[in-house]
């Protein structure tokens, strides 16, 4: 039903303003605690105390405009046939991954260890796995749209895998961390559709065992962060997140104040990335931490909402993903900086610095809230 004839029907269109309305606060914040966090680092390396603020900020406002327009644009869109080829519009974004993973594999721009990123000249890194998070949540979702049934028998959903698993195993030779968040967003998916649940018991034990042999009969760094995690206090590499561990102690109640971090100088290395939560908790307090928690399960409340409204499986999966996609990454993120499990680079979402992450999950919020906007009610 067009929009206005539902209105001359008296059915109005919904829109989420308050999933919106947490976004905006979400980045709003973290660009305020990117400031708070990366000012004595910009001055002393790069000059200019707003080096990162500017251009995360750069980021995001090239995002809001992005994201408002992904929100009125219809979420079919990407499924629609191309003319005269009769494909749609996720094969071609398949492919683009699968070429971008394979760039980074071979030319990637190695930092802190990793190769996970593709040097723009002018403009600095770009992570490829960011954008390839939203082909894994769009094309799951369609997968399992086009035949949900087929979920309720294993094979169904070793069907679905097998469409994903070049995608997953080009992420997984550089970036398991990524791999392991998009992994999940797969599985959740296909769990919420099929009826039966018994064989995911099976899925879980076999993942959890591929992830413990590739980080054991990998390469060395992955043993060497699981040694740091059990001996944080002793390892070499396990400086970092005990440094977060400080500030997060010395924060106490309340907080030392915005600004007031004594960890941000220097004995955080890069503290306005992964590390970031321990800096809010050490100038912001358990309050802070706490608030920070909520707004984010708030985020997750309304992503599910609009879940459940959805007017069709093919919207409310993907709702599914990308309430996966931040779950998952909050919850890793906050375990790595409290030393509840090995460290990995997962930033926190909409917080944490990094352009590419940023744009990324306002794409994904926008699409939710074009999903969000074909809820139909009456009035």
């Amino acid at each position: 039903m067009s929009k206005k004839k539902a209105k001359d029907k008296g059915v109005h269109t919904y829109y989420d303003y308050s999933l919106l309305v947490l976004t905006l606060f979400l980045i709003g914040f973290g660009l305020i605690m990117i400031y708070s966090t990366s000012s004595y680092n910009a001055t002393r390396y790069m000059g200019d105390p707003m080096y990162y603020l500017k251009r995360q900020g750069l980021f995001a406002l090239l995002g809001i405009p992005l994201l408002l327009f992904v929100s009125k644009l219809d979420y079919h869109f990407y499924i629609k046939k191309i003319p005269k080829t009769g494909i749609n519009l996720l094969l071609p974004l398949y492919a683009l991954c699968v070429v971008l993973q394979i760039l980074v594999i071979k030319f990637g721009k190695e930092i802190n260890g990793a190769k996970r990123w593709l040097p723009i000249p002018g403009i600095g890194a770009f992570q490829p796995s960011e954008v390839t998070k939203i082909c894994i949540i769009l094309l799951t979702a369609y997968i399992v749209y086009l035949a949900p049934r087929k979920l309720n028998h294993f094979f169904g959903f070793v069907r679905v895998g097998f469409f994903l698993a070049p995608l997953l195993g080009l992420v997984i030779v550089e970036n398991l961390s990524t791999a392991i968040v998009m992994g999940a967003v797969f599985v959740v998916i296909c769990f919420v559709a099929s009826r039966k649940k018994w064989y995911y018991v099976v899925v879980g034990i076999l993942g959890v065992g591929f992830i413990l042999a590739y980080i054991f009969l990998g390469e060395g760094f992955r043993g060497d962060r699981v040694d740091a995690w059990l001996n944080v206090e002793t390892h070499e590499k396990g400086y970092q997140i005990l440094q977060g561990l400080y500030a997060i102690a010395s924060g106490g109640m309340f907080g030392k104040g915005l600004g007031e971090s004594m960890q941000k100088l220097g004995f955080i290395p890069e503290s306005h990335n992964d590390m970031i939560f321990s800096v809010i908790c050490e100038e912001l307090g358990l309050v802070g931490a706490l608030a920070v928690i909520l707004l984010f399960l708030l985020l997750i409340w309304r992503l599910f909402v609009v879940a459940i409204n959805a007017p069709d499986l093919y919207g409310s999966l993907i709702c599914v993903g990308i309430l996966t996609h931040i779950a998952v990454q909050v919850i890793i993120n906050i375990a790595v900086v409290t030393n509840s499990m090995p460290s990995t680079g997962i930033p926190l979402p909409f917080i944490s610095y990094g352009g590419s992450s940023l744009l990324v999950l306002m794409v994904e919020m926008g699409i939710a809230l074009s999903v969000s906007n074909r809820i139909t009610y009456e009035r």
